[in-house]
C-alpha cells in the first residue's frame, strides 16, 4: 500500500493538470477579439465635454473612443480600430461546496464584429454612442454607451446596456458583455478588495465573486488535498472573502465596475484589458488622482468607513474559549502582568461543539449558561475594571434539534416557520453544508425577515452584554438560491453588504460605541462595516495562506477601502491529519504577535483546534511575551487615534501599502507580504520566515531609523537588520514625533532591549 499510493496520487495529479490545461483550450478561457466597423457620417470625429472629463470618439486609424481629466492626461483609451464592446450567450454551470464556488461557462452564442453607428449629445454633459454587435449565429444586438457625469462625486460614469434591435429593450437573450480596451505593458493594476497572494494583478485574470478563501490556496500538497476530499475547498490564490471590481493603476488611475453579478478582469495581455461581466449590461466609473492618496480618497467618497470608537483599538482584545472559569482563570494572571486589556471576545458564547473540522459553535445565537454559568457577573465584574465582552454571531441558522439540550430559542425552526430563510426552487429553505452539519440563511431581502433577525441580534446579542461581536460569514449564498428580492446569481456579492447593513442599524439604534467586525464584503461595504477582519489564514508561515498571506490581505484591502482591517494573531486553521499537520507553533505566536503590534486591531484566536495549538496563555513564558507586546501595541494608541480620524476623513487606511506614499517608486510595486506601513511614519517589516533571525526591508526614499537600535539608514534601498524574537523590523521616519515618542514610552516602561 505504501507502494502504490505514491503512484496514485501522481495518477491524479496528472489528471488534474490534463484537466486543467484542457479548460485553457476552452474559447471562455481566451480574451475575445473581433472587428471595428464605423459609420464616419453619424459618428464624427469629435470631443465631448462632460464635468471635469473630456470624451473624444476620432476615427483615424479605424476608430478610438478616449477619456481625459482636464488637464490632457488619457484616463482610458480603446485600441485603435478594435472592437472594444462584444457580447455573448452563455451557460454557466455553477458548483458550490463548503462556501466555495467553481464556474464553467459556455458561451453558445458569440458577438464579436462591432460597430460604431451613431454619436449624439442628448443634453450638455452627456453622450450617447451606439451601434450593432453581430454574432456567430449571424443575429445582431445593439448597444448604447452613455457618459455622463456622477451628481455628488467626481467621477465619470459609462453604461453599456445591450438591447434587441427589433424593441429597443434590454436584451434577455444575451447575458454576457466583454468590454476591451488599451493597456501598456509598464502600467500595473492594484486593488481588487482583499486579495491574499498579489498585489500587482498585471499578468493574471483576476475573478470578483465573494467566497470563501480556501484552505491552502495553491500551498501544496494541502490544497490539493482539501480539493480531493472536500470538493474543491482547496480555493487558489485569487479566492477571497472580500473581492472588488476596482483598480488603482500606477499612475493613479482609477476604474470599478458597478455590478452585482459575477465579473472577471483579464490582464494576461501586456497591451490591453478585457472586463466580462455576466448580465446583459455594465456601469464604470473613471477616476483620477494627483496620488493615490487622492484616487482613494474619490473612490471612497461615497463609501467611506464611519469613525472607529476608540474602546476597541486602545489595548488587547483577549479572543479565548473555554467557560467562565477559565477566562477567570486566565484574566487574574493577565492581570498580574498589568496586561492593558480592552475586552474579551468569547466566540463559545453560544456554547461549543466537535465537528470533522475541530472545534465549532451551536449556531443558534443565545448564551449557553450550562458553558458559561455566572455570564452576567462575568460581564458586570469585567466591566467594573474597564473591560468590555464582546461575542459572535452569523446570518447563518442551523436546526439544532434536540443535539443542545439546554436550549432555550430555536432560531432555525423559528425562521423556517416564519418563511425568513434563504429557499430552494422547490420553496423549500436552502440547506447548506458547513463541515458535517447544514445551515440556513436568513433571507435579508425580505423586510420582515431582516426585522426579525435585528430584533433577534438586539434581544440575544446586544441584551447579553456584549459591547461588540464578530459578525462572520456572508459568502456562501448558493448561485440557484430564491430570495424575495431576486436569486443568488444577483444577489451572491450584494448578501454580505445587507448583513453589513442589519448590523449597522443594529449598533445605531443600540449605542454607537458598539463594534461589529466583518470579513466577507463587496464593493460598498467599508460604507457599512464599523470593523473587518482577514478570516481564516492557516497557524503556518506559508505566502499563499498563513501569516504572509496576511499581511498581503492588510496591503490589497487597505488600497480598496478597507480602512480598518485586521487578523487573528496566530491565524486560525489548524490540521490534525495522518497525512499532514498543521498546529500553530510558539515561534509564530510569537511573531504574529509582534506584528500585529503594528496595527490596528491586537486580537488573539485559538483556532478551530486550540489544543493543538499554542496559545497566549499556555505558559509563564507565552503570557509574559503576550502582555510585552499588548503594552507596545497600547503605547501607539495616540498614533492609531490620529490614523483612524484620518481615514474617516479621506479614506486612507491605518495599515497601508508603501504605494500610497511612494507611487513613483516601482521597488515598491513588488511588494506583496514583505513590509507594510502603518500611517505614514511607520515602515514594518514583520518576521514571516521560520527561524529568521533577520530581515530585510525596503526603505523608500527618505531618512529612517530602525526603532529597536536607533541606527538610522537613507531610503531608496533594501536594508537587513537583525531580527531576533521580540525585534520585527521596525523603521520610523527621521525626525517623526510619533517615533520619537515611542521610543520613549517604551524606554519608560522597561521594554526596549
Amino acid at each position: 500500500m505504501r507502494q502504490k499510493l505514491p503512484i496514485f496520487i501522481l495518477f491524479l495529479s496528472a489528471l488534474m493538470l490534463g484537466l486543467w490545461f484542457g479548460s485553457l483550450l476552452s474559447p471562455e478561457n481566451s480574451q475575445l477579439t473581433g472587428t471595428l466597423s464605423v459609420l464616419e457620417s453619424s459618428a464624427p470625429t469629435g470631443t465631448s465635454q462632460i464635468g471635469d472629463y473630456a470624451v473624444e470618439w476620432n476615427n483615424a486609424n479605424g476608430g478610438q473612443l478616449t477619456v481625459r481629466n482636464t488637464q490632457g492626461k488619457i484616463l482610458w483609451q480603446t485600441l485603435a480600430g478594435e472592437p472594444f464592446v462584444m457580447a455573448a450567450q452563455g451557460n454557466e454551470h455553477v458548483t458550490e461546496s463548503r462556501g466555495m464556488f467553481k464556474f464553467r461557462d459556455n458561451w453558445q452564442v458569440v458577438c464579436t464584429d462591432q460597430t460604431v453607428d451613431l454619436i449624439l449629445q442628448n443634453k450638455p454633459g452627456t453622450m450617447t454612442l451606439s451601434g450593432h454587435v453581430y454574432c456567430n449565429d449571424n443575429s445582431s444586438v445593439l448597444y448604447n454607451i452613455d457618459f455622463e457625469e456622477s451628481n455628488n462625486y467626481p467621477f465619470l460614469s459609462m453604461s453599456i446596456w445591450l438591447q434587441n434591435p427589433e424593441t429597443f429593450q434590454q436584451s434577455n437573450q444575451f447575458d454576457r458583455i466583454f468590454l476591451t480596451y488599451a493597456s501598456s505593458p509598464d502600467e500595473h493594476f492594484f486593488g481588487f478588495g482583499e486579495q491574499f497572494t498579489y498585489f500587482d494583478m498585471k499578468g493574471k485574470k483576476v475573478p470578483i465573486w465573494v467566497s470563501e478563501q480556501g484552505v491552502g490556496r495553491g500551498e501544496q500538497p494541502l490544497t490539493f488535498l482539501a480539493d480531493l476530499t472536500n470538493g474543491g475547498a482547496g480555493g487558489n490564490a485569487l479566492t477571497s472573502y472580500a473581492p472588488m471590481p476596482f483598480y488603482i493603476t500606477n499612475q493613479s488611475q482609477g476604474i470599478f465596475v458597478s455590478s452585482r453579478n459575477y465579473s472577471q478582469f483579464d490582464f494576461t495581455r501586456p497591451r490591453q484589458v478585457q472586463i466580462l461581466n455576466y448580465a446583459g449590461y455594465m456601469n464604470i466609473s473613471f477616476f483620477n488622482g494627483a496620488t493615490p492618496a487622492e484616487a482613494l480618497s474619490i473612490f471612497t467618497a461615497d463609501k467611506r468607513m464611519q469613525p472607529l470608537p476608540e474602546w476597541v483599538y486602545a489595548s488587547a482584545i483577549i479572543g479565548m474559549q473555554g467557560g467562565t472559569d477559565k477566562v477567570r482563570e486566565v484574566y487574574d494572571k493577565l492581570q498580574q502582568r498589568n496586561m492593558p486589556m480592552t475586552a474579551f471576545w468569547l466566540q463559545d458564547w453560544v456554547g461549543q461543539r466537535k465537528t470533522s473540522f475541530g472545534k465549532q459553535l451551536w449556531w443558534n445565537w443565545e448564551v449557553d449558561y450550562d458553558r458559561y454559568p455566572g455570564w452576567d457577573q462575568l460581564v458586570s465584574d469585567l466591566n467594573k475594571d474597564g473591560v468590555e465582552v464582546m461575542v459572535y454571531a452569523s446570518p447563518y441558522l442551523a436546526d439544532i434539534g434536540d443535539l443542545k439540550p439546554n436550549m432555550r430559542r430555536n432560531l432555525f425552526q423559528e425562521a423556517k416557520e416564519k418563511g425568513y430563510l434563504v429557499k430552494n426552487d422547490a420553496g423549500e429553505p436552502y440547506l447548506v453544508l458547513n463541515t458535517d452539519f447544514y445551515f440556513g440563511m436568513i433571507d435579508l431581502t425580505n423586510p420582515e425577515a431582516r426585522d426579525w433577525y435585528k430584533k433577534v441580534l438586539e434581544e440575544q446579542v446586544v441584551a447579553s452584554g456584549a459591547k461588540g461581536w464578530m459578525a462572520d460569514f456572508g459568502e456562501s449564498l448558493p448561485y440557484d438560491a430564491v430570495l424575495q428580492q431576486g436569486t443568488g446569481k444577483d444577489l451572491h456579492n450584494i448578501y454580505p453588504v445587507l448583513w453589513s447593513i442589519l448590523n449597522r442599524d443594529v449598533v445605531a439604534e443600540a449605542n454607537d460605541d458598539l463594534v461589529f467586525f466583518n470579513r466577507a464584503a463587496y464593493i460598498t461595504s467599508p460604507g457599512y462595516a464599523t470593523l473587518f477582519w482577514e478570516g481564516d489564514q492557516l497557524v503556518d508561515w506559508s505566502a499563499e495562506d498563513g501569516i504572509k498571506s496576511a499581511v498581503t490581505g492588510l496591503n490589497t484591502g487597505g488600497l480598496s477601502g478597507m480602512a480598518y482591517n485586521h487578523s487573528d494573531i496566530g491565524g486560525y486553521t489548524t490540521i490534525t491529519n495522518p497525512l499532514l499537520n498543521k498546529h500553530r507553533s510558539r515561534e509564530l505566536l510569537y511573531r504574529w504577535m509582534e506584528m500585529n503590534a503594528f496595527t490596528l486591531i491586537f486580537r488573539t484566536h485559538e483556532g478551530n483546534q486550540p489544543e493543538q495549538n499554542i496559545q497566549f496563555y499556555t505558559d509563564d513564558e507565552t503570557l509574559d511575551t503576550f502582555a510585552y507586546w499588548a503594552k507596545v501595541y497600547a503605547a501607539l494608541f495616540e498614533y492609531r487615534k490620529t490614523l483612524v480620524a484620518e481615514a474617516a476623513q479621506t479614506g486612507l487606511p491605518v495599515v497601508r501599502h508603501p504605494f500610497i506614499h511612494y507611487p513613483d517608486d516601482p521597488e515598491t510595486w513588488k511588494i506583496t507580504y514583505q513590509e507594510f506601513m502603518l500611517g505614514a511614519d511607520f515602515l514594518v517589516a514583520p518576521v514571516t520566515d521560520e527561524g529568521a533571525a533577520s530581515v530585510t526591508a525596503y526603505l523608500p526614499q527618505g531618512e529612517w531609523v530602525h526603532l529597536w537600535s536607533g541606527k538610522s539608514y537613507t531610503g531608496g534601498q533594501s536594508v537587513t537588520v537583525a531580527a531576533p524574537i521580540r525585534q520585527p523590523g521596525v523603521f520610523y521616519k527621521k525626525g517623526s514625533k510619533w517615533g520619537e515618542e515611542l521610543i520613549q514610552e517604551l524606554e519608560a516602561q522597561g521594554l526596549m532591549p
